[in-house]
């Protein structure tokens, strides 16, 4: 009899821990409005999307249609390849603070790749790109 109510105790709560990491998964996808650092303005739209477990994000919007990544390294895939449809965000891992990390975020404007984390503050989605202790954070609107 104590077996059985533990294990229904142990099932209930990993029914709610997995409806929870359900929830995060969802809350972070969709279309994310990003917006330059410098003038405020509205820069591109980006589609975060979960494959296998991991997150990634595309480009689905840009101001120039035409522009190609061709500051890239010429080893990576993307060098001179069109920024609209272009998947920046690679291979984020969900970890136990509801932080998307372990990824990497690539900047097409200089072809740089970053260390990235991506987490919910409210409305907004908090995108950081890091290099050790330097980093940069954005929020992204919907």
């Amino acid at each position: 009899m104590r077996r059985a109510i533990f294990f229904s105790i142990a099932f209930a709560i990993n029914a709610v821990l997995s409806l929870s990491a359900q929830a995060k998964y969802e809350d972070v996808t969709g279309l994310w409005k990003t917006f330059d650092d410098s003038t405020g303005e509205q820069k591109s739209t980006a589609e975060i999307y979960i494959e296998d477990g991991k997150l990634f994000g595309k480009l689905v919007k840009v101001r120039d249609e035409s522009a190609v990544c061709d500051a890239c390294d010429e080893d990576d895939s993307r060098y001179n390849k069109k920024v609209l449809g272009m998947t920046f965000i690679t291979d984020m891992k969900l970890n136990n603070d509801g932080v998307w990390a372990d990824g990497e975020i690539l900047d097409p404007e200089n072809g740089k790749t970053y260390d990235c984390e991506i987490w919910l503050d409210g409305d907004a989605l908090k995108v950081r790109g890091y290099i050790g202790f330097f980093f940069r954070t954005q929020q992204w609107l919907r």
